[in-house]
């Protein structure tokens, strides 16, 4: 059967296995995440706790995240990414065991979230770095890479409804054991496709990690996208560390309202995505992502002025739509222009930068709002976010001018 244009990666057979896999171990670490934020929340009340939470889940990406590219272009990949998915699952499942039998606490969520940190640091980069081979190069890589993110938006505006439906019957231990068995349907996709062994580098992990950082440093269209990738993520993504706060103290709802919330943004992000299938050429993707900074900072900026549900929600829609187009956009040009050999590199220093900012941002989001107000964080977020689009724009005819058509 001829598949669209918009979906031709999924020609590819091992493409198709992670593909299904990867759909329902996203949609299981969604769920977890809701369920995760609105106990910190319930059980203390605090927003600089729902912070650091968040910087405990994502700060490893940027400290182990770099070095694990090097691990990951010296070990075969898809070995590597089955033996985290059983790390993952236990770990979900231990988190689920706390908080069924009543030992989960501050220091504990923090703990497991800082496990999950590690183990995302390394399993994030494995993934990405292991779609070129499924689709046999490069000619369908920008398709696989959108549809790859169109899981992840799926399951973003998917997973906190569902969530939130959960968490109205049933306990939070429910929703991590649910993540747990999720992995292993990526466990089985991975298991059954048969690829070609990836070349490996040589050298120790610390000369295959600084020739990593060279080649992103000296290559002037990956600076420079790096550079708006941290910005990015360090200011328009702390909104979702927040959330909680405005469904309780904004809107006056609860977590069905916060499954709302993180729905709303999750459908930008997915129609986002969608729009990223259809672009053909890697200067399409940037010109999108381009735009989708713009698109960010604006709707950062409108969504705290807001105390009306019905106005906030296509608010967060349009932050959602910015905030992946950007990222993916992103990414599909650093992956396009970057050589086989350094994939799992730079798809590492985009994953480290992507999330790691993103913990630096929530953490400091959440201390800021402890002080002040969640509206008033963001609201200075957006200052920033303006500052670069600027930067951005005054850049972008030499960034269109230096990649391929």
């Amino acid at each position: 059967m001829k598949l669209p244009a918009s979906m031709r990666a999924l020609g590819h057979r091992p493409f198709r296995l992670y593909f299904f896999g990867q759909a329902i171990s996203i949609l299981g670490s969604w769920i977890q995440q809701v369920a995760l934020a609105w106990l910190v929340y319930r059980l203390t009340g605090s927003a600089a706790l729902l912070g650091l939470a968040a910087f405990a889940a994502l700060a490893p990406m940027f400290v182990v995240g770099p070095l694990a590219g090097a691990w990951i272009d010296r070990h075969d990949r898809r070995r590597l990414l089955m033996q985290v998915q059983v790390l993952l699952f236990v770990q979900a499942s231990a988190l689920a065991a706390l908080t069924w039998f009543d030992l989960i606490g501050p220091t504990a969520i923090i703990l497991m979230s800082l496990s999950l940190g590690i183990l995302n640091a390394f399993d994030t980069p494995l993934r990405q770095s292991l779609i070129p081979p499924m689709v046999g190069g490069r000619e369908d890589l920008p398709n696989a890479l959108a549809l790859n993110a169109m899981l992840f938006n799926l399951g973003r505006f998917v997973g906190p409804p569902i969530a939130g439906l959960m968490l109205g019957f049933m306990s939070e231990a429910a929703c991590f054991l649910l993540n747990a068995f999720s992995y292993l349907a990526l466990l089985w996709g991975v298991a059954a496709m048969r690829l070609p062994a990836n070349a490996k580098s040589g050298g120790s992990v610390g000369h295959v990690f600084k020739e990593g950082v060279r080649y992103a440093l000296d290559t002037w269209p990956i600076r420079t996208l790096l550079i708006v990738l941290a910005l990015l993520n360090f200011t328009a993504s702390a909104y979702a560390v927040l959330l909680p706060v405005f469904a309780r103290e904004v809107f006056h709802g609860d977590a069905r309202t916060l499954g709302l919330l993180w729905g709303a943004a999750g459908c930008g992000a997915f129609a986002a995505t969608l729009v990223l299938a259809t672009r053909s050429s890697v200067r399409g993707g940037l010109n999108l992502a381009i735009f989708c900074v713009v698109l960010a900072a604006l709707a950062l900026f409108v969504f705290p002025l807001t105390e009306n549900l019905a106005v906030a929600l296509p608010a967060l829609a349009a932050l959602g739509f910015g905030i992946s187009g950007a990222n993916v956009g992103i990414n599909t040009v650093m992956q396009t222009i970057a050589p086989d050999r350094l994939r799992g590199r730079v798809v590492s220093f985009f994953s480290s930068i992507r999330f790691g900012l993103d913990a630096v941002g929530g953490l400091m989001a959440g201390s800021i709002a402890a002080l002040t107000t969640a509206p008033a964080t963001l609201l200075g977020e957006s200052a920033i976010l303006l500052a670069l689009c600027v930067w951005l724009l005054l850049r972008a005819g030499r960034l269109r001018q230096s990649l391929p058509h």
